[in-house]
């Protein structure tokens, strides 16, 4: 076990996040290995979730409370100084408390001659607070914790619904679950999470879902092990849905990690999936998953726009295209995003989605489905591009978005090809589908 405490932890994880550009989905865990008491996992994951959402912000904040600023000298104890804020300003724990731990968490580090600096300003801004928080909130990208280049696309994408965006990238997610309905149904776990003391309850848009009202290690819950439940947002649950499955058919998943897509097709109907990823290293997880389920799936590796090295020149009757993109939709419920994007990315995105489309295509069947997806709220990575791909593709067309489940129809914004849900909207992460069919 490791002889640090949790903000000291949490000081260096937050440093390899926000300054070292690694993922907090990867370096969490590694981060909370060392920790014993489940509470203080819980409030290593609320101090890097927080200070993760709120970084730009407090990070401008830390700089006026400096004389000279930290994050190059030190990146350790500049991080260490924004986690301070966070349990201050975003955890609410009490102010004594976390400037006192803080405090520590600066001896553990070898930082004793900074001690005193860190009781200063987390002092300071105690004592400053109102004025501050008033100073922050006069610039829209300081009160709204986003990069510039983010919040003027989403201003030019989505004028009116801007505020309502922001608000809910800035919104942790709730826990959802998807029943598989193989091994039983959101009824009888709903009421055997009900028995515990567990809120869970349905929600009218997503026919396998359970909606938790706290978040929990939900490796505890019942049905876990026996493979009855995983998470997956609600959004993301839709796909099997909108795909319109029939036993029997070729069902192609072109993007398929982390597997929540591929594992809810297989729990839905009897078809022959085949699930692709780019990745080999992300495969086995994939293969515990469906095991853990008691599902089963052809997995390979494979670049799916590369047809040529694993397509057999067996037509597909649906085909699903999770597409990489900007993951700006899931920004609440990965932070980091807002740290880690940068402008230049959209491009090289837009890019590799259409190449993906044009290769992806031409193996669905006559009368085929092609469901395709993005957890990103950009125009051109969603509506624009498939606009694009429907004017080069003479026998692709747009159908009605709606499937077995008809309370679909309302779901999201409809836009001219798909529809488009906000992030938080109907509890959901920001998601587009769009369903093209092949024509003869």
């Amino acid at each position: 076990m490791t002889t640090l405490g949790v903000r000291a932890i949490a000081a260096q994880a937050l440093a390899q996040v926000a300054l070292g550009g690694e993922s907090l989905r990867l370096v969490l865990p590694k981060a909370s290995a060392g920790l014993a008491d489940p509470r203080d996992r819980a409030l290593l994951a609320a101090i890097l979730f927080d200070a993760s959402r709120w970084y730009l912000r407090l990070d401008v904040l830390l700089d006026r409370l400096l004389a000279k600023p930290l994050r190059k000298r030190d990146p350790e104890l500049h991080c260490l100084l924004i986690a301070g804020l966070t349990q201050i300003r975003y955890l609410n724990l009490p102010s004594h408390a976390a400037v006192a731990e803080t405090v520590n968490a600066a001896r553990e580090l070898r930082r004793t001659q900074f001690a005193g600096l860190v009781n200063a300003i987390l002092r300071r801004y105690l004592r400053e607070r109102e004025a501050l928080e008033i100073a922050l909130d006069a610039d829209p990208l300081t009160r709204s914790s986003h990069p510039r280049w983010l919040v003027e696309r989403l201003q030019h994408d989505w004028p009116q619904q801007l505020p309502e965006i922001l608000d809910g990238n800035n919104t942790p997610a709730p826990l959802w679950l998807r029943v598989n309905r193989r091994r039983t149904t959101v009824t009888d776990l709903g009421e055997r999470l009900r028995a515990q003391g567990i809120e869970a309850t349905p929600h009218p848009l997503c026919i396998d879902a359970l909606l938790l009202a706290q978040s929990t290690d939900v490796t505890r819950l019942p049905g876990f092990v026996e493979g009855e439940f995983s998470v997956q947002d609600g959004a993301a649950q839709l796909a099997a849905d909108l795909l319109a499955l029939q036993p029997g058919q070729r069902v192609l998943d072109a993007c398929a990690a982390p597997g929540g897509k591929t594992a809810h097709i297989c729990e839905r109907a009897d078809v022959s999936v085949l699930a692709l990823d780019k990745e080999a290293a992300r495969l086995p997880r994939m293969h515990e998953n469906l095991r853990r389920l008691g599902l089963t799936a052809e997995l390979r590796a494979a670049d799916a726009a590369a047809t040529a090295d694993w397509w057999d020149g067996v037509p597909f009757q649906r085909i699903l295209l999770d597409a990489p993109c900007s993951a700006s939709g899931i920004i609440r419920r990965q932070p980091d995003i807002k740290l880690h994007r940068r402008a230049t990315d959209i491009a090289t995105l837009v890019s590799e989605q259409k190449r993906l489309l044009d290769a992806l295509w031409p193996l669905l069947a006559s009368g085929g489905r092609f469901l395709y997806a993005t957890c990103s709220i950009l125009q051109a990575e969603n509506e624009q591009q498939i606009a694009g791909f429907l004017a080069r593709t003479p026998n692709a067309r747009n159908i009605a978005f709606a499937a077995d489940n008809s309370a679909l129809e309302n779901w999201g914004m409809a836009t001219p090809s798909g529809r488009q849900n906000f992030p938080g909207q109907n509890g959901m992460d920001g998601f587009f589908y769009a369903i093209l069919e092949k024509v003869a």
